[in-house]
């Protein structure tokens, strides 16, 4: 019974080794999405099977020290495993299957500088269109353009702060132009998304405009819109800070 036990941890253990090894390989351009994400797919598999067959072995084995430390470890290791892939599932099910959300949908911000870098992703530079808008406008009711009154340069300053506060790599900054590119790139699979602010001259007022668009994959799983919302509540913060 002890080599069950001790099969059960390595069972456990490797479904948290497919877990973490997913995203960087995928990262540092070893496998391709597709591989990653099999890794990905399989350390749920084997983490919800570890999990269950190590709590039925806990009730009727009932070890005790080292063992059960171990056990429980490799139980909570393969339910890590089971739940993280499961939650983005469940996330990546209850939003559209977009990748481009603009606070304009009828006259996006338009990527310049950064329109070579994506040159070869499998997302193209343009505007993903009406159906996009459409599906946007049901599911991020909220992303809306931001209107202050407030000075253009230094709301423009106050821009590039908040892009530099947030991580992201600035690309390109032009002050008479009212745009901002920058590119955000994921902790995990190390996607890369693009955004461009922009910014216009309304009487006393400046209106903010973002665009985010990922690079790879055809639903973003929620993270351009959250992306756009988390940009503008930061950018008020900024303005009001200073």
């Amino acid at each position: 019974m002890r080599k069950l036990g001790s099969l059960l941890v390595i069972v456990g253990v490797l479904a948290g080794f497919l877990l973490l090894i997913s995203g960087p390989l995928y990262r540092l351009q070893w496998v391709e999405l597709a591989i990653a994400f099999t890794l990905l797919r399989w350390a749920a598999y084997i983490g919800v099977a570890a999990t269950v067959l190590i709590i039925v072995y806990l009730i009727w084995q009932r070890p005790r020290g080292l063992p059960l430390a171990a056990l429980t470890i490799a139980a909570i290791i393969g339910f890590i495993s089971f739940y993280l892939p499961y939650q983005q599932l469940q996330t990546a099910r209850s939003v559209p299957p977009i990748h481009d959300i603009s606070t304009d949908l009828e006259n996006p911000p338009v990527f310049v500088a950064i329109a070579p870098l994506r040159a070869e992703a499998p997302n193209p530079v343009d505007y993903a269109g009406e159906e996009t808008a459409d599906q946007q406008r049901q599911a991020y009711p909220n992303i809306q353009p931001l209107t202050l009154e407030n000075d253009y340069d230094r709301t423009f300053q106050a821009a590039l702060t908040v892009v530099n506060d947030l991580g992201w790599q600035l690309v390109a900054s032009d002050l008479a132009e009212g745009r901002i590119e920058a590119t955000d790139t994921t902790f995990w699979f190390g996607f890369k998304d693009d955004v461009v602010i922009r910014l216009e001259n309304a009487a006393d007022q400046v209106r903010v405009d973002v665009r985010s668009k990922s690079r790879v994959g055809r639903s973003d799983v929620g993270k351009n819109a959250d992306r756009i919302d988390t940009f503008m509540r930061q950018l008020r913060s900024q303005l009001a800070a200073n």
